[in-house]
């Protein structure tokens, strides 16, 4: 596993040429169709959805959306979703309920957008909602954190049965920066927030918040795409048919149980 510093590994996950999903799933599924809007605002180009087949598993896929260039960033608004993309994910997801299929997601985000227009639109609601409907979900959920996990922004789609994070990936309730500024009321102390706050893989498996580390192709994604895909299929493969031999009534409280554990600890 990675011996980097979480600080490093934040530097590493924002290089330019880190693969993002959309490099990601036409490697991993053999079919895709993209499907658009909340039914409610508009659609949300930082979060991406739809139907695909994996191993010749119909399942559905939403995933936050990393540009690869500038023009994708400011399509996808640097990953940061409005309110909407969380609705249309939700809408998705009970859509996958429906008709059975599991639900895979794909986590990469600094976090929500914080502008007025997500305010206005009820960004706190739409994440507060996804937290409470993906908990009860009667279909299996598995959740991929492919570089950065901030904030609300990430925990939306984090609600799951099983947790993965690749090898140099980060998983957090606040970033970096954000918690610098409230602690130290200075940004400029995002490197030493960066270590407190206990963010790497190895962490999150410790703590119980994930379940697997996904190792990167000589520590770094980028220098492999195919294998780093590849890595991502067998653990996801791996884990739709042991999730879909269970229960549901059992793996939702198996869900339930996890969530309730994170943060308990005994000296």
């Amino acid at each position: 596993m990675s011996e980097l510093t979480a600080w490093e590994r934040q530097l590493l996950i924002r290089e330019k040429d880190r693969p993002t999903v959309n490099d990601y799933i036409p490697l991993i599924f053999s079919e895709f169709y993209e499907l658009h809007g909340d039914r409610l605002y508009g659609d949300d180009n930082a979060i991406m959805g739809g139907i695909a087949s994996i191993n010749n598993i119909p399942v559905t896929v939403i995933a936050e959306v990393k540009g690869r260039d500038l023009n994708e960033n400011k399509r996808t608004n640097f990953a940061m979703p409005h309110p909407e993309g969380y609705r249309k994910a939700l809408r998705l997801a009970k859509q996958a309920e429906k008709f059975h299929r599991p639900v895979i997601c794909f986590i990469d985000t600094p976090g929500a957008f914080c502008g007025v227009e997500a305010e206005e639109r009820g960004q706190g609601e739409a994440i507060a909602k996804n937290l409470m409907e993906f908990m009860r979900l009667r279909t299996p959920v598995i959740s991929v954190v492919l570089g950065e996990g901030g904030s609300g922004g990430a925990l939306a789609l984090g609600v799951c049965d099983e947790l993965a994070m690749l090898e140099n990936a980060l998983y957090s309730v606040i970033s970096p920066r954000g918690c610098a500024s409230i602690l130290w009321k200075d940004a400029g102390k995002e490197h030493e927030a960066c270590e407190m706050l206990k963010i790497t893989a190895e962490d999150m498996v410790r703590l119980g918040v994930a379940e697997e580390i996904i190792e990167e192709p000589n520590g770094k994604a980028q220098h492999d795409v195919y294998k780093m895909a590849e890595n991502i299929k067998s653990f996801l493969v791996k884990t739709l048919r042991r999730n879909s031999k269970k229960d549901i009534d059992i793996l939702l409280e198996q869900r339930y149980t996890k969530f309730r554990k994170i943060g308990e600890f005994t000296e």
